[in-house]
């Protein structure tokens, strides 16, 4: 049985739950929602805000990394104060002080193959706010296994990009970067833009939860310049020969 929200909460999410989309019902499906959110520098940082902010149940967060002073033009989660302490001890305390009502979990932990699947646990989505190549691809093998999103963001330069894979009906993370993609390495950063796909990625989750497909990037592709303020997005195909979820393998 799903718990009535309580006069609190029913005036904190006021705003939204007057939208048709949301209403009382809306809001008791994200009050009982589970999200996994890998990473919280640029991207995490505001999606995180977002999700917590919206009255998403519960938020488990996992960032190996400890705050540092060039983080802070963009990793808005994050104050001059927290800089040497744990990421995921810097977040929980402002995304708890934000909205009593999320249950975060930060996990301080490196995501690799052998912990991805028990890390991501019974989250019904996947949230990406990594930085590197080798960590998507073990969260997208972790949602196929699985059967759950992983709305993916991410920023090179001035140029930002998001999309959700849905296993089954999309093409994977794998189809796009296939094996012998190399990462670049750090590219430059202006902290707007990671903002912006961040904020992206949380309304893509939360359109997910409510069943709102019209608001799912699934099969396309958005891209932002943040040099000229074009927005265009790319219908996406589907790799048969995929190694992790074409029909061959």
């Amino acid at each position: 049985m799903t718990p009535s929200l309580s006069p609190e909460e029913a005036l904190r999410y006021h705003r939204q739950m007057i939208l048709p989309q949301i209403g009382d019902e809306g809001q008791k499906i994200l009050q009982r929602s589970r999200v996994f959110l890998a990473g919280l520098g640029g991207l995490g940082s505001i999606s995180a805000y977002y999700l917590a902010a919206a009255g998403i149940g519960q938020l488990r967060a996992v960032d190996r990394d400890r705050v540092d002073l060039g983080n802070l033009n963009r990793q808005l989660l994050h104050f001059t104060e927290d800089i040497g302490k744990e990421k995921t001890e810097s977040a929980k305390t402002k995304l708890e002080n934000l909205n009593p009502h999320c249950r975060v979990e930060a996990v301080c932990e490196t995501i690799h193959g052998h912990n991805g699947d028990t890390l991501v646990g019974d989250a019904h989505l996947i949230v990406d706010g990594t930085d590197n190549l080798k960590t998507r691809k073990i969260l997208n093998r972790v949602s196929i296994k699985k059967g759950i999103p992983f709305i993916f963001g991410g920023v090179d330069g001035l140029t930002g990009m998001t999309t959700t894979f849905i296993p089954g009906k999309t093409p994977c993370f794998e189809c796009l970067f296939p094996e012998g993609t190399l990462d670049k390495g750090p590219p430059g950063v202006l902290g707007p833009l990671p903002g912006m796909i961040g904020a992206l990625q949380a309304l893509s989750a939360i359109n997910f939860l409510l069943g709102i497909k019209s608001g799912l990037l699934a099969g396309r592709m958005l891209y932002i310049d943040g040099a000229t303020m074009n927005f265009r997005t790319i219908q996406m195909g589907k790799n048969d020969r995929c190694r992790v979820c074409g029909a061959d393998y």
